[in-house]
Order: structure tokens, then C-alpha cells, then sequence
């Protein structure tokens, strides 16, 4: 049995925020939850093509406000908002509550671990090479800026008659160090021959280094350094 942690349920609550944010009573809880769920699959159902990275739900007494993470927003927005606003009155139908829907585009989507596991499905379920495209999505995650990839796929890889797994990486993907911004994601691919599972996780580098290079950026040391020099 592996004893492997999901990178992202590791550092939730230390590092990452959580995805729901919303306090309930014992009697509330878990029909909320089972309505948390709902919103997600119905969204990720509806736009499965537009790239949705990850979605979160913030609660308060008078709205349900989602904010969607998607890589392909215009999709999701739809022509003057129409798509927006008849996904609110889905929700609206579905939950009976006040729905807000806020989209925020995914900047990088060839280094969001989700994103990437969702395209080498993608191209599996097109009948592509695995090897080619595990090393297709492992190069351009590196040349986008990632620090690190690690793919792994399961399944009757290739069409043969036994299940296996393959794996590749690049880079580092230090998973036990927690200030380490390690994304995950997780997608199946439907072949004819069955299903193939996907895993990837990419290391984006450390949740402290912003905090860190603007203690450096405004580096006064080397104007003094110019000046006492001149001096």
C-alpha cells in the first residue's frame, strides 16, 4: 500500500486556502456540503471544455457567491454576459438560493497541475501517443517557468492487454516540504480500451519567495555601494 499524501489536502489550511468558506451548525453541515458538491459537478458538466481549473463557494446568510477558475473565461461569460446569467438561474433552480457567479482567468494554464492533466486526457482520448504526450505537456510546463512536473498515468496504456503505469518528470517536486507551491490534479481518460487515470503534479516554486524578493528588490546596498564609490 503507498503511502502518498494529496499535496494540495497536505498544505490546506496551512499553506492553501480551503475551497469552501462557510460555518454551519451539526444539522446544516452536511446538506451544504452535498450542495457544494452538486454546484461543482453541475458547472464542471456544463463547461468541461473551458478549462476549469478549480472552483470556490463562499456562503453567506444571503448569497451563495462561486467563483470559477477557468482557463477560457469568454466561454463561461458567453456574448454581453448572457451564458453568466442563465448559469445564475441554473443555480439558482438547483440550490434554491441566492447565486453570485465570478470568473477569474487562469493566467498559466500549461503550469496548473488540473489544466494540464485535463489536456493529456484530452489528446489520450484522441488516440495519441501516450509517451509523446506526457513528454509534450512535461516540456511545456518547464518552458512556461515550472520549477518541477511529475506525470503519472494507469491504465491499458497503448492499447495492450495488461494494465500498467508510466511515469516521467522533470525538475524537483518536493513533496513533503510544505512551503513548496505544489499544485495536483487528477483527470480520467475515456479510451475504447477503458479508462486510463492521470496524475500530475507541478512544483511552481515556494509561497515565501514573493515576500522574499521584495525585501530584495529595492536592494539599497548597491546604490550606496555606487555612490561610495563615486565618493
Amino acid at each position: 500500500m503507498g503511502q502518498k499524501t494529496r499535496p494540495t489536502g497536505f498544505r490546506t489550511g496551512i499553506m492553501v486556502d480551503w475551497l469552501s468558506h462557510w460555518y454551519a451548525d451539526k444539522q446544516a453541515f452536511s446538506d451544504l456540503l452535498v450542495e457544494d458538491v452538486k454546484i461543482r459537478k453541475f458547472i464542471k458538466k456544463r463547461y468541461g471544455s473551458s478549462g476549469i481549473s478549480k472552483i470556490r463557494i463562499q456562503r453567506t446568510r444571503e448569497k451563495v457567491t462561486v467563483f470559477i477558475h477557468s482557463a477560457r473565461v469568454g466561454m463561461i461569460i458567453g456574448k454581453k454576459g448572457q451564458e453568466v446569467e442563465k448559469l445564475t438561474k441554473d443555480l439558482e433552480d438547483l440550490t434554491h438560493r441566492h447565486i453570485e457567479v465570478k470568473t477569474i482567468e487562469v493566467n498559466r494554464p500549461e503550469c496548473d497541475a488540473q489544466l494540464v492533466a485535463e489536456d493529456i486526457a484530452e489528446q489520450l482520448e484522441k488516440r495519441a501517443s501516450f509517451r509523446r504526450t506526457m513528454k509534450r505537456a512535461i516540456d511545456t510546463a518547464m518552458e512556461a517557468g515550472a520549477k518541477g512536473i511529475r506525470v503519472q498515468l494507469a491504465g491499458r496504456l497503448g492499447g495492450a492487454e495488461m494494465a500498467r503505469t508510466e511515469s516521467s518528470m522533470a525538475g524537483s517536486i518536493p513533496l513533503s516540504t510544505l512551503r513548496a507551491k505544489i499544485d495536483y490534479g487528477f483527470a480520467e481518460a475515456k479510451t475504447a480500451q477503458g479508462h486510463i487515470g492521470i496524475k500530475v503534479w507541478i512544483n511552481n516554486g515556494d509561497y515565501l519567495a514573493p515576500e522574499e524578493s521584495a525585501e530584495a528588490a529595492p536592494a539599497p546596498g548597491r546604490g550606496r555601494g555606487r555612490g561610495a564609490r563615486r565618493g
